[in-house]
């Protein structure tokens, strides 16, 4: 169903728990207008990440997603994007957002650090609250590592060669950068037939 939320109003739902939406509870996937929201917000960052010269990746369910169809998985909230930690400071708005100062861009992006860690989020607007997150990861002796760790399973480390290099992918209606075997990458992280076997965030809570 379409509700035709947009920059001025909220979100179509209300706090995720245990990494599951309220529409899945109620049978549904992500609203229409929701996806579109999320689709300009990934394609927005990824164009000021690229300008300032951020190297980013496509992360977890959103690189799943380009994968199975070229586009963000028809249940998802957000988006994830992993970053080089060394590149923040490269971009105004990630700069101003790492000194704990939330900053809307010429677009009316809001731009802050997430208040569940070390970690960046860029929402769709102040009120729409549809967001990418940012995940400023380093490399440590060969492998790409982080200082916030949620406890998702598909949140671990991996090896930097899956960085060297970055390829192009189709995403969301865009070209984003992504790991160079997105299948090894996704199997490392989701397990074995992760792309052929979908599956909700959270099958404890709520099964596809």
């Amino acid at each position: 169903r379409w509700y035709g939320c947009g920059k001025e109003t909220a979100r179509c739902f209300g706090t995720v728990h245990a990494r599951t939406p309220q529409y899945l509870l109620a049978g549904r996937w992500t609203p229409p207008c929701c996806l579109r929201a999320l689709r300009e917000t990934a394609r927005h960052v990824a164009e000021v990440l690229e300008a300032a010269g951020v190297r980013y990746w496509l992360e977890g369910g959103s690189l799943l997603g380009a994968a199975r169809l070229g586009d963000i998985i028809p249940w998802d909230y957000d988006v994830d994007l992993g970053i080089y930690r060394e590149d923040v400071g490269k971009c105004r708005w990630l700069a101003a957002a790492a000194a704990g100062e939330p900053v809307e861009d010429a677009e009316g992006f809001l731009w802050e650090k997430a208040a569940e860690g070390d970690f960046y989020r860029v929402h769709y607007s102040r009120s729409n609250r549809l967001h990418v997150d940012l995940w400023p990861f380093y490399p440590r002796q060969g492998v790409m590592t982080k200082d916030t760790w949620l406890g998702h399973p598909q949140d671990v480390e991996f090896p930097e060669s899956f960085l060297r290099p970055r390829v192009p992918m189709a995403f969301a209606g865009f070209t984003a950068m992504a790991p160079n075997n997105a299948r090894a990458f996704l199997e490392m992280k989701f397990g074995p037939g992760a792309i052929e076997n979908p599956e909700y965030p959270n099958p404890a809570v709520k099964r596809l």
